[in-house]
């Protein structure tokens, strides 16, 4: 009995010494990143998620300075990190990117003298596969890129005091080719090129016959650059053994709505983002409670604007569509009476609409004559200068880090919004300027220059509310800007340089069929304005109109 009271006694005195030594080994290790301000802060929660999904458990500090709100450290914080307030480290250099004002704050990771050894990665990085071996890296290790220089976005850092102080008396003299921390770190480990590769499956035996060394060069599964993977449109090493991706491309950020449409890449991002838990309420997803209020504003309000320019126009054109409709009923009732009557057929006539387009895009001559010379290069300018503002606007309203679909979504609603409007008001605007001129010039033969003739009649109609010719133009330059972008996906392109040429392919088409549809509708709506010197036109619940 004693005997087995003993070996009980050991092995639980064995048990929770190793679970000692577990835990004393993650607190002296820790996954190290830098958050400038709230831009960033999505990524840094999407890296924390990355590390924790591949069965980590040390610690996650991320290093913030003074822009970052306390909301932004409270999520962190619910996340699982150990948020850590930092001072800026001045840049020292006076030619340096304006980006680049606080970057040497990342050489602090080399003073973090509470840990044994730091992995330090950007916030634009992700993990994609367990990196716990690089904790048996040696001093100091980096990836080589960029014509033989280290890359600072992911290193591993055994921190010291004496080498942080080292550092700091030579950040006014070493050169920085970046005129950031990347380009001092290059200068202040000058041999790294030469430093050996880092081979994690090392049998220990072997490690322990040579020296330690005092860096140690990462490969490229360590920091797979997305630049690269754009260049050839693949990765350069077995895509399954891939560990950190690298989002490196300068304003194409993974968390921005429009990355996701050029970069594929982007798509692992995402799918790690939506796995985020709801730390704090509404942050389920990458989600942040104010983008959501903005967005559902910024959903609904071109509808309310729509809705509620067609009720005014139903208002002010009821009586006006309900005569035209009892009187086309009795016109139709009159004829099929007389047929009868006659004893003749019954004949109809089908337009098509093609027959209609024609027979509206082709003015004569006289009333050519009266167009001014110069409205067509007006009205394509102006149509491009609308279109350059409502995409600009767009852009500008909509929240960078909503969801990919989210995005693309808000910004044609409120792009063919505001294009309508404000083309639809240019071409009011050259309707009135018909009038104006027919009104100085005297009187114009409707019979030259009418553009809805009624053929079975010969008199001329009613100008009508919203005719076919202008929903044929306008629909048919809503469906090309949504097809222009369309092309590499209905392609099934992934290479980005290809994707954008297929984009640029389809933007000629559009900016063509734009050039001719915005020339003829201001001069179907100028010489609508002649026509109609002596009428009041009826109120349009159509833009184009």
């Amino acid at each position: 009995m004693k005997l087995d009271t003993k070996l009980f006694g050991l092995l639980a005195i064995f048990f929770f010494s190793f679970q000692f030594r577990a835990a004393l080994a993650s607190s002296e290790q820790a996954y190290v990143t830098l958050l400038y301000g709230d831009e960033f802060l999505l990524g840094v929660r999407v890296l924390g998620k990355s590390i924790r999904e591949t069965g980590s458990n040390k610690d996650m500090v991320v290093l913030v300075s003074d822009g970052v709100s306390d909301y932004a450290k409270k999520i962190l914080q619910a996340d699982g990190w150990k948020v850590e307030e930092i001072s800026l480290l001045a840049n020292p250099n006076q030619v340096r990117p304006t980006r680049f004002w606080g970057v040497y704050t990342k050489l602090k990771i080399f003073n973090m003298i509470n840990y044994k050894k730091v992995v330090y990665l950007d916030a634009d990085t992700i993990v994609v596969k367990n990196i716990e071996d690089l904790f048996k890296c040696s001093k100091f290790c980096a990836n080589l890129k960029h014509s033989e220089r280290l890359n600072s976005g992911v290193m591993v850092v055994e921190p010291s005091e004496e080498l942080f102080n080292d550092m700091m008396s030579k950040v006014k003299t070493l050169h920085s080719y970046t005129g950031g921390d990347q380009g001092f770190l290059n200068s202040y480990y000058s041999d790294f090129p030469n430093a050996h590769l880092f081979e994690p499956d090392l049998p220990l035996e072997m490690s322990k016959t040579r020296p330690a060394p005092a860096m140690e060069r990462l490969s490229t599964l360590y920091n797979a650059d997305v630049g690269l993977y754009m260049l050839a449109n693949k990765w350069m090493v077995d895509e399954s053994e891939l560990r950190v991706i690298h989002y490196t491309l300068g304003p194409l950020k993974p968390w921005d709505w429009w990355t996701s449409w050029l970069l594929k890449p982007v798509d692992v991002w995402q799918d790690v983002r939506i796995r985020l838990e709801e730390s704090l309420p509404g942050t389920g997803g990458g989600s942040n409670p104010n983008d959501d209020f903005v967005v559902k504003v910024l959903f609904l309000l071109p509808l309310c604007i729509l809705l509620f320019c067609c009720y005014r126009s139903f208002l002010q054109t009821r009586d006006y569509f309900g005569t035209l409709c009892r009187n086309s009923l009795c016109d139709q009732i009159r004829h099929l009476y007389v047929k009868i009557r006659a004893g003749g057929p019954l004949t109809y006539t089908v337009v098509s609409p093609s027959t209609t387009i024609n027979s509206n895009q082709l003015f004569s001559n006289a009333a050519l004559s009266k167009v001014p010379a110069h409205l067509g290069g007006i009205s394509i300018f102006v149509c491009f200068m609308i279109v350059s503002v409502s995409l600009g606007f767009s852009f500008a309203i909509v929240p960078r880090q909503v969801m990919p679909w989210t995005g693309l979504i808000l910004v044609y609603e409120w792009t063919f919004t505001l294009f309508f409007l404000l083309f639809g008001g240019f071409l009011h605007l050259t309707y009135q300027w018909g009038k104006t001129t027919a009104f100085h010039a005297g009187s114009f033969p409707s019979h030259t220059n009418s553009l809805d003739d009624d053929s079975g009649k010969g008199h001329q109609r009613q100008a009508s509310a919203c005719d076919f010719v202008t929903w044929y133009y306008g629909l048919g330059m809503a469906f090309l800007a949504v097809a222009a972008p369309s092309l590499p996906f209905l392609f099934g392109v992934t290479a980005l340089f290809l994707r954008l040429g297929l984009m640029v392919v389809g933007g000629i088409v559009l900016a063509s069929f734009m050039t001719y549809a915005s020339a003829y509708l201001a001069f179907r709506s100028f010489l609508k304005g002649l026509e109609d010197r002596d009428t009041t036109r009826p109120k349009s619940a159509c833009f184009l109109c």
